[in-house]
């Protein structure tokens, strides 16, 4: 039997029980690209939440309770089975999401690197021995949270999972998934999979799908302390709000309308492909994508007549059955949300140079020129494969432009170093990257954006990760109890 049969998860959810039926039903797996039918998997319910909250926190004691070498060991086997399963996992994101198979795989490589990562972290440092006044040994260390609800999109399924779900399991907590109903098999089981072949005891995770209407039950569960939630900044702002009513922390990645900056000079053809792999790749469903290009304006005509021509050429079809530059996008919801910022941006005087159509869910890639910055496809976070463009002036126009957002998570800058490092500094941004484009990421970086961009680095990195997901706690200890004078 494969890792992924689905004869194992079809129809369930899973608990600590093991994989059972979902108190609310079950949801349809849809291939984007045809419409087919994959399969369906388990609908939670409220109870089945509460119920896994319950369990996941007996099971978490003993866990935590247990050696440093077992959790690390756990993890290590999980990063090398992701590597030998990938080709299985790869198909389900493929044809679950609409990825095209190079970032399938890339998915299940950065699977594995966050698995290998958390692996160090149950060895970490936990503390530091502080002076004190008293004659007293005085400690901080880190304790695990407890119990992590971790909630996680569509459009990355299982990196923007497994991101969350390793660090937690290493540093000691257990954590309940709530992946996008849409891609809850390669968001979702093959995390269970891979997780239950790498030994983890029943009850630390547990897969748990379902709609928005659920999603408050993850946050206010008596039992969980720390919610993991990447997705759109108005779900992440209702998220935050009820963490914080419900005294639970509350790590949110939210949107982006990244911008990318072409500084004069810069090599055209370069600049060009750099621009659309970040506007185009996934269909523009990143959080990172280039949502702004700002092209100096000894370039902006020759970078948008490059850019088109590079739109007009990539291969847009169904990823599982041909050689293809940009799949379908995720439902009919999100393509007519597209469509119509960039109608709407038409119809304000832009020019489209390239793309504005689809077939099905088959979104052609766009390129906008004459754009002014009040126009909605440049206003607003569009998540689909659209490049608006807008000329600048001079290095201080440029800065103007790409901090006027209230978005703040990626920037890129191209052209010569010490000018752009100069933008870098001036503009407030979690992520910027200097001759490259806006997406990017590894399995070792602290990621976040500020602003409406979320709550700042608490992904990546034993620093962001620790935070996250452990307590502090003081601790003194004396040699005998101490005198007062009651």
């Amino acid at each position: 039997m494969s890792l992924m049969d689905a004869r194992q998860w079809t129809g369930r959810i899973y608990t600590a029980a093991g994989w059972v039926p979902g108190g609310g039903g079950e949801i349809a797996v849809v291939e984007p690209a045809t419409g087919a039918e994959l399969g369906s998997i388990g609908r939670a319910s409220e109870s089945d939440v509460l119920k896994a909250a319950t369990d996941a926190a007996h099971a978490q004691r003993d866990w935590a309770a247990r050696s440093y070498e077992d959790r690390a060991r756990v993890l290590r086997t999980a990063g090398r089975l992701w590597e030998e399963q990938a080709a299985d996992v790869e198909q389900w994101l493929i044809r679950e999401a609409g990825s095209i198979p190079p970032k399938a795989e890339l998915e299940t490589h950065i699977a594995a690197q966050e698995c290998y990562e958390a692996a160090a972290l149950p060895s970490h440092p936990s503390g530091e021995v502080l002076p004190s006044a008293e004659p007293r040994w005085s400690f901080a260390r880190r304790r695990p949270s407890g119990v992590v609800s971790v909630i996680a999109p569509f459009n990355f399924p299982l990196i923007l999972s497994i991101r969350s779900v390793a660090p937690a399991l290493a540093l000691g907590n257990a954590v309940l998934l709530k992946p996008d109903p849409r891609t809850a098999v390669g968001g979702g089981v093959s995390l269970v999979r891979i997780f239950q072949e790498a030994g983890l005891p029943e009850g630390l995770l547990q897969l748990l799908p379902g709609g928005p209407d659920l999603g408050p039950i993850f946050i206010t569960a008596p039992e969980v302390r720390v919610v993991s939630f990447t997705g759109s900044t108005a779900a992440g702002r209702s998220v935050g709000e009820l963490a914080g009513r419900h005294l639970k922390r509350a790590h949110l990645e939210l949107g982006g309308n990244n911008a990318l900056i072409v500084l004069p000079g810069a090599d055209l053809a370069l600049a060009a492909s750099a621009g659309a792999f970040g506007s185009f790749m996934h269909q523009g469903q990143v959080c990172m994508t280039t949502g702004r290009h700002l092209v100096h304006e000894s370039l902006h005509d020759e970078y948008v007549a490059a850019l088109a021509t590079k739109a007009d050429q990539l291969p847009v079809g169904n990823p599982a059955s041909g050689q293809v530059a940009l799949g379908p996008v995720i439902d009919a919801g999100q393509r007519d949300k597209i469509h119509a910022l960039v109608s709407d941006t038409v119809a304000a005087g832009a020019r489209l140079a390239a793309g504005g159509t689809y077939e099905g869910l088959f979104y052609r890639p766009t390129v906008l020129a004459d754009v002014d910055p009040a126009m909605p496809a440049y206003a607003n976070e569009i998540f689909g494969p659209v490049a608006p463009v807008v000329p600048f002036q001079d290095t201080a126009a440029a800065i103007a432009l790409a901090a006027d957002s209230e978005y703040a998570l990626s920037l890129g800058i191209l052209g010569e170093v010490g000018a752009a490092m100069a933008i870098a500094d001036a503009v407030p941004c979690g992520i910027v990257h200097i001759n490259e484009q806006t997406v990017a990421d590894e399995a070792n970086i602290p990621f976040g954006g500020i602003g409406a961009s979320g709550t700042g680095a608490r992904f990546g990195g034993p620093a962001a990760n620790i935070e996250a997901f452990t307590e502090g706690q003081w601790l003194t200890v004396r040699g005998q109890i101490a005198p007062y004078p009651f």
